[in-house]
């Protein structure tokens, strides 16, 4: 159900900005994009888990405030990350 340690050093390293970078903006909507993936699989099977439900949307919103902020600070790399990400339809 949570991301192996290997798959989430191969998304810090497609979103880094520079070597060692785990903290930017980018790769940490690039994170919770592959966590909130993951739990919306889960949930397709566990339809009345709550817990992870409840996770969930804390991760959506998590998510949605990093969003709004990289908006403001550079919207140039917000259209390329949800581009990438496959975020807006």
């Amino acid at each position: 159900m949570a991301l192996t340690k290997e798959q989430k050093t191969d998304i810090i390293n497609k979103y880094a900005k520079h070597e060692g970078d785990t903290g930017s903006t980018e790769v940490q909507i690039a994170v919770l994009t592959a966590d909130i993936n993951e739990i919306n699989d889960h949930m397709k099977t566990h339809k009345k888990d709550f817990h992870s439900q409840r996770g969930l949307m804390k991760k959506i919103g998590h998510r949605r405030n990093l969003l709004g902020y990289l908006r403001k600070k550079d919207v140039q790399s917000y259209r390329e990350l949800i581009k990438e990400l496959g975020l807006r339809r």
